[in-house]
């Protein structure tokens, strides 16, 4: 009763009704709960913090944003990795591109609306409809009433099972509205510690399941939004999803026993392990392009070009010579020579094979976020 209840339905199965946060009685701040969270909020700050370092943070944030939206959708079963990604925003469109990548370049987009859209508008329902239907346009799913929260069951569980041998059934229509709200209420409650208020929020969200597809995203992306929102981070640059994608039986379990047992805790020291994890693991990043930066800089200071063509690479870490040729307003060969320079200093990686459409990687940097990206099982 603490999280909810199952209440069985007249169609013959039982879905969950959950109960409003915070949690009744409240979540135990015992001492192991709160050293996590006093190391999350540590961790937290530093990675705030090294962004006031970076030269200038927009350059890396694009980054960021998509190694965060590739393990999101691969929790989610999506095949595309960063590489993918990048060649889809390069152009190519070739017959191994995987077909899903769409839905990651969808995740992208509806991070940055979302977070611009915290300007003018505070996270709320409202927000939350308008980031899903960026994240779902044209994308798998994109038939599932993109923007619009269901007006039908749904249910989780293996592939082919209905809602009567379903792993979970989330509250039917009649009664998420009425959670839905609650959830908003939550939100804009200031009254318990922000990481704490994160997790809360992000499991409520994945239990009331609000739309026909896309709510794992979605409660992903609310963990971001809301930080950013408060303040405690001023760029994106946490990806949460590392540490939920590296420990999914773990995520998956905690969020049952949150609805089996109202065992809040569990979740919320999984999550602030989470927080704290990951937000070293962004800092060390964000050193390790601090110290490339400057060691690159260092080798292009006699270069024409090479600090604009350097500070384009950290945004799109893989080009083409007509894209150089392109950004910096200069001839084809002014463009393959700079290129070609790259290339022999080790910055950039040929990565086609081929003697036309060549694409080069920004291999040191790219690596940065390649080797933390969690091998498929």
């Amino acid at each position: 009763m603490r999280a909810g209840r199952y209440v069985q339905q007249p169609e013959g199965y039982r879905a969950f009704l959950p109960a409003p946060l915070p949690p009744d009685p409240p979540v135990a701040m015992d001492g192991e709960m709160t050293a996590l969270l006093s190391e999350a909020d540590r961790d937290l700050g530093r990675l705030d913090g090294i962004a006031s370092v970076l030269p200038n943070p927009d350059l890396f944030v694009a980054m960021y944003l998509r190694h965060e939206a590739v393990l999101s959708s691969q929790i989610e079963g999506t095949q595309s990795t960063l590489e993918d990604v990048l060649a889809y925003e390069a152009g190519v469109r070739g017959e191994n591109r995987p077909k899903d990548v769409e839905e990651v370049v969808n995740y992208v987009h509806a991070m940055n609306f979302g977070l611009k859209r915290l300007a003018s508008l505070p996270l709320s329902l409202r927000l939350i409809r308008e980031i899903h239907e960026r994240l779902m346009k044209g994308a798998r799913g994109g038939h599932l009433t993109p923007g619009e929260f269901r007006r039908s069951q749904n249910w989780v569980g293996p592939a082919g099972c209905t809602f009567k041998d379903a792993t979970f059934v989330p509250p039917p229509p009649h009664e998420m509205h009425a959670a839905l709200g609650d959830l908003e209420k939550f939100l804009h409650d200031r009254r318990l510690p922000v990481l704490v208020q994160c997790g809360l929020a992000h499991a409520q969200f994945e239990t009331i399941h609000p739309f026909l597809d896309g709510n794992g995203r979605v409660g992903r992306l609310l963990v971001t939004l809301l930080l950013c929102e408060r303040g405690v981070l001023r760029h994106p640059l946490l990806y949460i999803s590392h540490h939920l994608k590296l420990q999914r039986s773990e995520y998956y379990a905690c969020l049952t026993a949150i609805r089996k047992d109202g065992d809040w805790e569990r979740w919320v020291r999984f999550f602030l392990r989470g927080v704290s994890d990951v937000s070293r693991s962004a800092t060390d990043t964000a050193r390790a392009i601090v110290d490339l930066r400057e060691s690159h800089r260092e080798k292009l200071g006699d270069q024409p070009n090479g600090a604009r063509i350097l500070d384009y690479l950290f945004v799109h870490p893989l080009v083409s010579v007509r894209m150089v040729e392109k950004k910096l307003a200069c001839s084809y060969l002014t463009a393959a020579r700079l290129v070609g320079r790259l290339e022999k200093e080790g910055m950039l990686q040929e990565i086609t094979g081929g003697k036309r459409n060549r694409l080069f990687r920004y291999e040191p940097y790219y690596s940065l976020f390649e080797k933390q990206v969690p091998k498929a099982g």
